[in-house]
C-alpha cells in the first residue's frame, strides 16, 4: 500500500505530485495509455523469469503495471501522487491481478541494488526533475541481466526548432512538464550508466485532440490561449515535423515517441 513518501520531494517533484494528484481521475480506463500495443511490441520475445520482479516507475493510471501483471510479472508500481497509486491499484484489482505500490520520486528509488529483472517507465520521464539521476537509479536497482524499457515523447533528431516549440507548448499546457529528451540524449544517459542499448527507435504517436489534453491537465484559460496562438503561428517546418493539423474541427498532431530497450550486463 502507498503511504507517505520515504524521500522528500524537490520543487519540481512536488509540483508534479500536486498536479497528478489533482488530475488522477482522468487517467482511467479511457486514457490513451490504456492502449498497450506499444508495450507488447517493445517487450516482444522477452520471457518472464521465474518469480520475475518488475518495477513500473511513475505508473500513473497503472496501465503498464496491469499489462506486466497479466504477463506474469510480480509488479511493484511507484508514483509521486498518492491518488494515482490508489487508482492504479483499483484498475489492476478490477482486472483480477495484484501489484504492490510505493510512493517515491523517480530520481530516488527506495529499493536495494539488484532488486528487479525489469524496470519500465512509460510516457512519464518528461516530467522528471533529473533524468540523469533517474537513469543512474535504474541501473542500480536492476539485477545483472535485467532490462530497462523507456517509452516517452521525444523530439525529432537534429531539429532544435521543433524541440523548442514542443517544450514551450507543453510547459504552457502543463507546468509540471520538464523536457522531452532526444533519442541521442537518452542513449547517452543509458550507456553512461553501464547499460547496453538493445533497441532505440522513434515512431509517430498520434495525439488525438488538443482540447482533451487541456482538460486532462486542467490548463488555465490564459495558457490555453497561448498554446492556441502558438499553433496558429507555428512555422511550416514545425508543422510538418509533428504533422500538426485539424480533423473534424479538432487540433491533432503526432509526437515522436521513443522506445528504448536496454540491458544490464550479466
Amino acid at each position: 500500500m502507498a503511504g507517505m513518501s520515504e524521500i522528500p520531494f524537490d520543487t519540481a517533484q512536488a509540483a508534479a505530485a500536486a498536479q497528478f494528484d489533482r488530475q488522477s481521475d482522468r487517467y482511467g480506463k479511457s486514457h490513451i495509455l490504456a492502449d498497450t500495443r506499444d508495450l507488447a511490441a517493445a517487450l516482444a520475445g522477452m520471457a518472464v523469469p521465474p518469480a520475475g520482479q518488475a518495477l513500473d516507475v511513475a505508473t500513473g493510471g497503472g496501465h503498464t503495471a496491469l499489462y506486466l501483471a497479466k504477463q506474469g510479472w510480480q509488479v511493484t508500481a511507484g508514483d509521486i501522487a498518492p491518488r494515482m497509486l490508489g487508482n492504479a491499484r483499483r484498475l489492476v484489482e478490477e482486472a483480477g491481478c495484484s501489484i504492490q505500490t510505493r510512493l517515491f520520486p523517480a530520481e530516488e528509488l527506495p529499493f536495494p541494488s539488484g532488486s528487479f529483472d525489469l524496470v519500465t517507465v512509460r510516457v512519464a520521464a518528461h516530467h522528471f526533475s533529473s533524468p540523469a539521476r533517474f537513469t543512474t537509479e535504474v541501473a542500480r536497482v536492476l539485477k545483472p541481466g535485467g532490462s530497462f524499457l523507456l517509452i516517452d515523447g521525444s523530439v525529432p533528431d537534429g531539429d532544435p526548432e521543433t524541440d523548442a516549440w514542443l517544450h514551450q507548448v507543453e510547459k504552457w499546457r502543463d507546468p509540471s512538464h520538464g523536457h522531452f529528451l532526444s533519442r541521442e540524449a537518452w542513449e547517452t544517459l543509458t550507456k553512461a550508466n553501464g547499460l547496453t542499448v538493445l533497441r532505440s527507435q522513434l515512431d509517430p504517436m498520434k495525439q488525438p485532440d488538443l482540447q482533451w489534453y487541456f482538460e486532462t491537465a486542467a490548463t488555465p484559460a490564459e495558457n490555453r490561449a497561448l498554446v492556441l496562438e502558438a499553433v496558429r503561428t507555428v512555422s511550416p517546418r514545425v508543422r510538418a515535423a509533428i504533422q500538426l493539423g485539424e480533423e473534424a474541427g479538432r487540433i491533432v498532431w503526432w509526437w515522436p515517441r521513443l522506445s528504448l530497450l536496454a540491458r544490464k550486463p550479466a
